[in-house]
């Protein structure tokens, strides 16, 4: 097991705001296993980043992020670039990068069964005009949806909430985009997500090819706005992700690339809105990022049964 400099008591930032009755369960777990942590609440994000730095530089082998992917993404930008290895207490309500590395989410226990066992997973680290993201990132139209996504109307409708903000934006008249490849090719589009592994809001495998491991990006381009859309990408989680060109969808790997925007657009790194640009530069951070997990994580069953009944082979 990775020992830290407290002995067998992990460093744990929390998020003390979060409002569900998960986040509750979550602080109840917590607080009866208080002897195992040195439990730091965090007031905000960039001070859960200030926190994690700060365990960085001081060579803790082990930082445990207890929180969904907003408090786990700020985490990360604290741990980027540094040796030290990320714990995750998926807490959350998707828990996308959990389920990405086939954490338990919905068993905290067993989640900390995999901390104290040490084993570790290379995961390649991205930025976004130089905020570093771990699962996925996303320049318009999924951007729109969470800025136009309020907190109340998630608490009343849960995730229908994002399907009524999507309705909504889906009515707008799309931005023009044009992406630069660091290969050298150019294509347009009207949005784009950006993937690091192949889970995109959940549990659902967006990025066919996506290996979270490979130094290369996976690249949605939405080439039209409107129903069509919709369809097309209705169609391509049937396959069990994106792995080819659609009508109104280009998938591309990539080490990098610039999208250029005809007017500032929201734009939205691991499920969190960083805020709007015209211009979004995606790069590789050289050094991995050492995360607590299974180093064979088994599909789940319900993903396995899916694409059993698939008319589709998918990819991976």
């Amino acid at each position: 097991m990775i020992k830290t400099s407290h002995g067998k008591r992990y460093p744990l930032i929390l998020n003390p705001k979060a409002r569900s009755e998960k986040a509750d369960g979550a602080r109840r777990f917590i607080m009866d296993h208080a002897g195992r942590f040195a439990i730091f609440a965090s007031n905000s994000a960039e001070e859960a980043e200030e926190l994690a730095a700060i365990f960085a530089a001081s060579e803790e082998p082990v930082v445990v992020a207890a929180g969904g992917d907003g408090t786990l993404n700020a985490v990360v930008k604290g741990l980027s670039g540094k040796k030290t290895a990320l714990g995750i207490l998926p807490t959350g309500t998707m828990n996308v990068f959990a389920r990405e590395l086939g954490l338990p989410v919905d068993q905290l226990k067993r989640a900390f069964e995999v901390i104290d066992k040490g084993e570790t997973v290379d995961v390649d680290l991205f930025s976004m005009n130089g905020a570093p993201f771990v699962q996925m990132a996303g320049v318009g139209f999924d951007a729109q949806v969470i800025e136009e996504t309020k907190w109340e109307a998630k608490k009343a409708l849960g995730p229908l909430a994002y399907l009524v903000s999507a309705m909504k934006v889906l009515g707008d008249t799309p931005p023009k985009m044009t992406v630069h490849f660091d290969e050298g090719h150019v294509e347009e589009g009207v949005a784009v997500l950006v993937g690091n592994g192949s889970l995109y809001g959940g549990q659902v495998r967006l990025f066919g090819k996506a290996d979270n491991a490979d130094d290369l990006l996976d690249v949605l381009i939405f080439k039209e706005s409107g129903y069509k859309v919709v369809t097309d990408t209705l169609a391509g989680l049937a396959r069990g992700g994106f792995d080819e060109n659609m009508d109104t969808v280009g998938y591309y790997q990539s080490s990098g690339l610039r999208v250029e925007c005809d007017r500032e657009i929201p734009v939205e790194v691991d499920g969190e809105l960083w805020g709007k640009t015209r211009v979004a530069v995606f790069e590789n951070i050289p050094e991995k990022l050492k995360v607590l997990a299974p180093k064979d994580a088994a599909m789940p069953k319900w993903e396995e049964m899916l694409r059993a009944l698939s008319p589709w082979t998918p990819n991976k």
